[in-house]
């Protein structure tokens, strides 16, 4: 069929049956949901001897227990069990990445800052880089193993082991950006950081190993702990990092992207009939622009919810209300789950869902532990290091992950569309780059996949982010710089998966730095591989800067392109590229297809290069 003739037929199958994987699929995540919370609270228990605690003590609002299930959640994420992982993340065969790519030497690594941070250059692992990742494992593992500190503050584990771990992630994460951000140290990093810090340096006190003789008189029992800041301070900076991250996601929705997301996201639910679905798109099956529906779901029990309720937790002087908004975000987490996402951050909303309990339910406002019972100067540090990061990256997504930048599920994203000339060309990956898993067409075939089934899942991967505003932008670019009807189109999040093993969404774990290193390896001639890429959008702008990328060449072309063009338009693109205004060319380049395609440019471009990209 014509590209865009495929892309509508996909999409359309997708707003009905999602990704349409087999249900075994889901029932793989299911097991891996029970493997995560059993072993957690396995080990939680094992290892911190809670039974013995005094009569009347409760073993699940102890420190120590929240300590483990951090620890044990980040230990998940890093080895490759948690997010971006299993066949929703289009990994077949292996399942997972962590491991099999972090602790092994050759494999591509990308430097956050290669040209500014000596000793950081370079694209593949080292015996150092593996050295450094094993060692955060052993690290993680032994604080899982051990029981509590009897000389630290309530017996929590020994702050130094736990800001050994804080230093290791961020260590490896200068010369690697998947050791930060596999770890999902933008949710867990700070936290770990404040508890390892409290107990090393600022917790001085032992409630003689009872912590909470009553649960309605927590803050009494605490009154006076620590040197410098109390541990009600240290509840209220877990409970602040959390809120950051609820109201930073919420603000970040507050775009044109976010009710495009609602409608694909909802399709993939496997439990809820066909009919409720189509709801969600304007006119299915000739429109597929979100719904009145999706509009309702995105900014209002979405955007509203999770900016609002978070706020009422943290403010809440009234028991009920508190727990009504507990129950409120256990809802929302839970339906997230519900949905099964692709890159699948399942375990992290199971965590979000318990430490809105244990956080808000057992250290409420009223024993002692709101937001004015702390230390002023902490509590205000606290709050202007957790919003660092969301302020940047909404203001210069281009030099902060989207991760960070608390854009998860906002469709914000930076993201990338690959555009290879023949099959060949893709399977060069297999044969030069050192990789845990082989691309993911021979790894659907080698799962018992026909290879024309193989590939339609691949192009569906295509479609599904054609129905996602970025995704439009990204084919029209497409269609000027490469012969869309004979090039070989991929979704480049899962190009990515293969490559390092773990994307999450991450438009900037595949831009130039991994292309570089890929170059490097299959020495692609100009036009084999074309790439266009788009950053997220900034919050005061209307429009999105791209860049088309020749593998063999480097940058081609920069541009802009309004968000409303590509939101207004269907995935399929029924009137051609949209609009897109050329900034800059490398000199002497021309997009190949603007005039054997008819297509030219569709905006306006400086005079130097009007003449070589198209009409205006």
């Amino acid at each position: 069929m014509p590209f865009r003739d495929r892309m509508r037929f996909l999409a359309t199958h997708w707003a009905e049956h999602g990704f349409g994987s087999p249900h075994m699929a889901h029932i793989f995540y299911i097991l891996k949901l029970a493997l995560y919370g059993g072993g957690g609270f396995a080990i939680a228990w094992f290892t911190a001897d809670l039974g013995s605690l005094p009569d009347g003590a409760d073993w699940w609002l102890q420190p120590l227990f929240y300590e483990k299930i951090l620890v044990w959640t980040v230990f998940f994420e890093i080895i490759g069990l948690g997010s971006s992982s299993g066949p929703l993340a289009f990994k077949f065969k292996p399942l997972i990445g962590g491991f099999l790519y972090l602790g092994r030497t050759r494999t591509l690594r990308i430097a956050p800052w290669p040209d500014k941070v000596p000793g950081t250059a370079g694209d593949h692992r080292t015996l150092w880089d593996v050295a450094v990742y094993w060692l955060l494992i052993i690290n993680l593992v032994v604080l899982l193993a051990i029981g509590g500190d009897d000389n630290a503050p309530f017996g929590l584990l020994p702050g130094w082991l736990m800001l050994t771990a804080v230093g290791l992630i961020l260590l490896g994460g200068l010369r690697d950006k998947l050791v930060y951000l596999t770890s999902r140290s933008e949710q867990y990093l700070t936290s770990m950081a404040i508890i390892g810090l409290f107990t090393t340096f600022f917790g001085s006190d032992v409630l003689d190993g009872a912590y909470y003789a009553t649960v309605d008189n927590v803050g009494d029992a605490l009154s006076g702990v620590g040197d410098f800041i109390t541990f009600t301070d240290l509840i209220i900076g877990l409970k602040i990092a959390i809120c950051a991250s609820w109201i930073g996601a919420s603000i970040s929705k507050l775009t044109r992207f976010f009710s495009a997301v609602i409608p694909p996201m909802i399709s993939n639910t496997p439990w809820l009939p066909m009919g409720l679905k189509r709801m969600f798109y304007r006119d299915f099956p000739r429109d597929l622009r979100p719904s009145g529906h999706a509009h309702f779901a995105a900014h209002v029990t979405g955007t509203l919810a999770e900016m609002g309720v978070p706020l009422v937790l943290l403010f809440s002087p009234w028991p009920t209300l508190t727990w009504v908004a507990i129950v409120c975000m256990i809802l929302f987490h839970a339906f997230i789950i519900s949905t099964f996402p692709l890159a699948v951050p399942l375990e992290w909303n199971v965590m979000f869902g318990f430490a809105a309990v244990w956080l808000f339910g057992w250290h409420q406002a009223d024993d002692g532990f709101g937001v004015f019972d702390g230390t002023p100067w902490f509590v205000i540090a606290f709050v202007a290091i957790s919003v660092i990061f969301p302020i940047w990256g909404e203001l210069r997504p281009d030099q902060i992950s989207f991760l960070p930048g608390y854009r998860q599920y906002s469709g914000n994203w930076a993201s990338a569309t690959w555009a290879f000339r023949d099959r060949e060309k893709e399977d060069r990956m297999n044969e030069k780059v050192v990789k845990a898993s082989k691309n993911q067409l021979d790894q659907l075939v080698e799962a018992g996949f026909p290879d024309p089934v193989a590939e339609m899942f691949l192009q569906k991967a295509v479609a599904w982010r054609s129905m996602h505003v970025q995704g439009r932008a990204l084919l029209s670019l497409i269609m000027r710089h490469a012969d869309i009807e004979t090039y070989t189109v991929r979704e480049a999040e899962f190009i990515c998966n293969s490559l390092i093993g773990w994307n999450f969404g991450d438009g900037h774990l595949h831009d130039e730095r991994l292309i570089s290193a890929l170059q490097a390896r299959c020495q692609y001639e100009p036009g084999d591989l074309v790439i266009a890429f788009t950053e997220s959008q900034a919050l005061h702008r209307k429009d999105a800067d791209y860049r088309v990328i020749d593998a063999a060449v480097g940058v081609v072309e920069r541009g802009t392109y309004v968000i409303r063009d590509a939101s207004d338009t269907h995935p399929w693109l029924p009137d051609g590229p949209i609009r897109h205004t050329v900034t800059w060319q490398l000199p002497g380049y021309q997009a190949p297809y603007d005039v054997a395609q008819g297509l030219g440019v569709r905006g306006t471009a400086p005079a130097d290069v009007a003449s070589s990209a198209g009409s205006a």
